[in-house]
């Protein structure tokens, strides 16, 4: 079975690319790197107003009335550009939560005993009572640890693959840009064959992920589901660990966007529907 890309998905997926290239770009990821914790509303509101959070939601709601398979596009754009803040939870919300379609309200939600951006949420849907404040690896994300645990949503876990993706994605990108125009011994860095590898294997597992994640947008099976989360997160994980390499000593500068790929992706990666869980229900399938 093909799975091609519609000309209004194509439309939808660059019409992100470029909000997001316009009111998130390299400055902006900065900014947000330098104020730790602090959500940009106006942002926030912007997106509301695109539709990211209301894809779903049936037009007769207020909604765009797409499916899943566009707000997997939308959110691998998200993860491309590392945009900041609950965009899972306040996309779940939409229709549930008055304001949160229009981003005029930020949504977290505990996921897999985890909370995301609950200093800076108007609501938090679950129970977070005793939440503890962690010192999260990814500047870009505020966490808070909750006691207990909750069920993951099968959405949830298919929008946070998307968002690895996209991750991958972009270090895939950087890699391949900086292997062409970094040179030593008088030739760019690619032309050796070990950097040849590093960056043939970082597309590999981001084209594999990508059919997995497109598959599993269509299906929409618990199982497809959850292969697509263990490829993704191995995709966005082993593929910026990969660029890091690329890129040398350059890469874990704090000037160099590389290491917030990783970050990112190892954050994500701890989201509920991860490796064990995906693991086990992958499992139980294969069992019956």
């Amino acid at each position: 079975m093909r799975f091609q890309l519609t000309d209004d998905q194509r439309a939808l997926r660059d019409g992100v690319r470029e909000l997001l290239a316009r009111r998130f770009g390299a400055e902006a990821l900065r900014a947000a790197v330098a104020a730790p914790g602090r959500l940009d509303r106006a942002l926030w509101r912007e997106l509301g107003t695109a539709g990211f959070f209301a894809l779903r939601l049936p037009e007769a709601r207020g909604g765009v009335g797409l499916g899943l398979p566009e707000a997997v596009l939308a959110f691998e754009e998200a993860g491309r550009a590392l945009l900041p803040g609950p965009l899972v939870a306040t996309q779940l919300a939409a229709g549930e939560v008055p304001g949160a379609a229009e981003g005029e309200v930020v949504v977290a939600g505990v996921d897999g005993g985890l909370v995301e951006w609950l200093a800076a949420a108007d609501v938090v849907r679950g129970e977070a009572g005793g939440a503890v404040e962690l010192r999260s690896v990814d500047p870009l994300t505020p966490l808070h640890r909750v006691p207990g645990s909750a069920a993951a949503d099968p959405v949830a876990v298919l929008l946070t693959a998307a968002e690895q993706l996209g991750t991958a994605t972009r270090a895939c990108e950087l890699a391949v840009q900086h292997a062409r125009t970094r040179e030593q011994f008088g030739q760019p860095i690619g032309a050796f064959q070990a950097v040849k590898q590093l960056c043939a294997h970082l597309l590999v597992r981001v084209e594999v992920a990508r059919a997995a994640v497109y598959a599993a947008a269509v299906t929409a099976d618990a199982a497809d589901i959850a292969a697509a989360r263990l490829l993704a997160d191995e995709a966005a994980v082993r593929g910026a660990r990969d660029c890091l390499q690329v890129h040398g000593g350059m890469g874990f500068t704090w000037e160099s966007e590389v290491h917030l790929l990783l970050k990112r992706a190892w954050v994500r990666a701890q989201r509920g529907g991860g490796r064990a869980e995906s693991e086990e229900l992958l499992a139980a399938e294969l069992a019956a």
